[in-house]
């Protein structure tokens, strides 16, 4: 007979926590709400259709592509390095060998210090370019909560974020887009 085993994983025991919580009897003071309000958002959604969005995701994309175009060709440099040093390798005397193979050594080197600053460079691109708009729609995000009164905003386009259904009268998706894109 089969033995199944079943795992509650952290965000699990913090979603039955939350519900237990949220359930019991609580004192309200002058300044809590008496009950907690909630609605949902999807990122994702809001992000692509947000002004700005497209063009800044081109701009990563065409600098992204010269960075790539830059590492295949120091990668092909390397490659063409390696395939002339394994036809001339029996021909070479042994220091003229280890020359050679520190050359490819050093060249390796090279390709892997370019390789990661071509990465930290594009992670840093990709921060300029996006955390202004992801500024902007976290404003707009807080506003609407505020105006509102809720007291929790859930991101379900978020990864891990456990939602698995929502009341769909809820969603203020449509709502962060339309203000995203009547606000300058």
């Amino acid at each position: 007979m089969a033995q199944f085993r079943f795992q509650i994983g952290h965000s699990a025991v913090a979603l039955a926590a939350f519900a237990l919580l949220s359930t019991a009897p609580t004192t309200v003071s002058a300044q809590d709400s008496p009950s907690a309000r909630f609605g949902w958002v999807n990122s994702q959604i809001i992000i692509r259709q947000t002004p700005g969005y497209a063009a800044a995701e081109s701009t990563l994309s065409i600098e992204i592509e010269a960075y790539r175009q830059e590492v295949e060709q120091l990668q092909a440099q390397l490659d063409s390095m390696i395939g002339a040093y394994d036809q001339q390798q029996i021909v070479l005397t042994p220091s003229n060998r280890r020359a050679k193979q520190e050359e490819i050594r050093q060249m390796q080197q090279r390709l892997n210090q370019r390789y990661n600053d071509l990465q930290t460079r594009a992670s840093q691109r990709e921060r300029e370019l996006l955390e202004p708009i992801e500024e902007r729609v976290k404003g707009v995000i807080e506003g609407i909560r505020a105006e509102r009164n809720l007291t929790f905003i859930f991101d379900v386009g978020a990864p891990g974020n456990n939602i698995i259904a929502a009341d769909r009268t809820l969603d203020l998706t449509d709502l962060v887009v339309q203000r995203l894109n009547s606000s300058p």
